[in-house]
């Protein structure tokens, strides 16, 4: 029954998942800012020492599942299909390595990868799909789609694959792999993933004789007037109106978003950034920087505040990590391009940053011998010589520690070290800084970003515009909770 409730939802969050999820073209999730950008970054082409090393990864992925018991379907391979929604350069690093799993596993299995165009589209398909026929035995789903993927019943947990194999999971980044882990157990496997970094224009920062680089909402505002008066800038920080800066800012204060342990232990019922007051202390920074005129409107979107800082305008703004790239090729030598930490709400604030992206989902369709080809596919996926690869085309962080010792890793460092802040930063934070997880994540973006923006423009007061927030989300978690109870 309660599969068929979400499928009866499904067209109900349609409509809100079109504007609020990673890779669209709204940027609703972690980097959807840079899912546009990303179709030129780092478009180095593949060397024959890349591929060797995905093609070793291959055979290493295969042979150690060698012994699982499956078997080849009666037209001499198993195919399973794999739904994902990477276009651009990320399309291309994406089926280079499934044409090299292809080529290489000595399991004669066949990965049949389709595009499915954005995570909305991708997820909108599986929701309308018949249950027990999804017509994907793998798909990639994005971070805020996380809990109702747990509730769907639809998916094999990546931890009974894990279990089941005996696969060390500590090889997994343990601050990607916790905002997928529910009640200790891993339900889809990290693959695609960022957090937001501060970028900023070194030269502005010499000119206006500015050495101490600001961490915090507060150190940004008191440096305003020397970078607009001494160094040229248009604006010190162009800083977009974004749902998942919102809940980045949450994180760093250490506030949950939602009750029920950030919707870990259950699935939440009700917001908690009003009453934790979070949610206020964002809101309060955000229209001060606005009022003082540090942070004017520069729109909604995680791209919005992007292109003021590449074209010299803002000294300062926010964005993701997998936006690096697109930033420098934009920039194009005009400046230096600096990047810090995700800055903080108020100085002494001890929390971390939580990751976006998307995840690999292994779908229960009663076929054993697929089951165990996919989790052979996801293997060689997370492969420290796949991540590396993965990481150099693509910017996302490599999902597996060891990727960090492989050469293609190394040298993307090299050519672009301003990523090291976003290691760096991913590393310090922890576990419990993982983030919320929340059926109608996409419709809760929306009412934060419209909240924000409403605010900025009518002059209200940021403990109302937080109390509208919020009744808004909890009234579109009620409504969720009513039908799938």
């Amino acid at each position: 029954m309660k599969k068929r409730l979400l499928t009866l939802t499904a067209a109900t969050l349609a409509a809100t998942m079109v504007f609020g999820a990673c890779g669209s073209g709204t940027g609703g999730s972690s980097e959807a800012s840079s899912a546009s950008q990303e179709k030129t970054q780092q478009a180095a082409s593949t060397d024959t020492a890349e591929q060797e090393d995905t093609t070793k990864a291959a055979d290493s992925a295969s042979s150690s599942a060698a012994s699982d018991g499956s078997t080849a379907s009666s037209s001499g391979k198993t195919t399973i299909t794999f739904w994902h929604s990477m276009g651009g350069v990320n399309g291309d690093a994406l089926t280079h390595l499934v044409d090299q799993y292809n080529k290489e596993n000595k399991d004669n299995i066949y990965v049949d990868a389709e595009y499915q165009g954005e995570y909305d589209d991708t997820i909108n398909k599986l929701k309308s799909a018949q249950i027990g026929n999804m017509g994907a035995d793998l798909v990639q789903v994005y971070e805020i789609g996380t809990r109702f993927m747990i509730d769907s019943g639809w998916v094999v947990p990546m931890q009974d694959l894990i279990d089941e194999d005996g696969w060390d999971e500590s090889q997994l980044e343990p601050n990607i792999a916790a905002y997928y882990t529910v009640d200790k157990k891993l339900y889809s496997m990290p693959f695609n993933s960022s957090t937001p970094i501060m970028y900023y224009n070194k030269d502005m920062f010499e000119k206006a004789g500015i050495t101490d680089i600001p961490d915090s909402l507060p150190k940004i505002d008191a440096i305003a007037k020397d970078l607009v008066e001494k160094s040229g800038a248009g604006e010190a920080i162009s800083m977009g109106i974004y749902g998942w800066f919102f809940e980045q800012f949450l994180c760093k204060q250490g506030d949950n978003y939602v009750d029920k342990d950030n919707g870990r232990s259950a699935a939440a019922t009700k917001v908690e950034f009003d009453s934790n007051g979070g949610g206020e202390n964002i809101l309060t920074q955000w229209k001060k920087m606005y009022d003082d005129g540090t942070a004017p409107n520069v729109g909604r979107g995680g791209d919005s505040g992007l292109a003021d800082f590449t074209a010299g305008k803002s000294a300062i703004t926010l964005g993701s990590t997998a936006s690096l790239a697109q930033i420098l090729q934009d920039v194009n030598g005009k400046f230096e391009v600096g990047t810090a930490y995700f800055p903080k709400v108020s100085d002494d604030d001890k929390g971390g940053v939580s990751i976006g992206g998307a995840s690999l989902w292994a779908l229960d369709n009663g076929d054993k011998q697929k089951e165990q080809a996919v989790w052979k596919f996801v293997k060689f996926l997370v492969s420290p010589e796949s991540q590396a690869y993965w990481s150099a085309q693509t910017g996302y962080f490599p999902v597996t520690t060891a990727a960090h010792d492989e050469q293609a890793f190394k040298d993307n460092i090299a050519k672009y070290p301003q990523f090291q802040t976003a290691i760096d930063q991913l590393h310090d934070s922890a576990p419990e800084y993982a983030g919320a997880l929340m059926s109608v994540f996409p419709e809760a973006r929306q009412d934060v970003e419209a909240g924000i923006e409403d605010m900025l423009n009518s002059n209200q007061d940021p403990a109302e515009a937080t109390k509208g927030i919020a009744d808004k989300i909890n009234k579109a978690i009620e409504d969720y909770n009513v039908v799938n109870s």
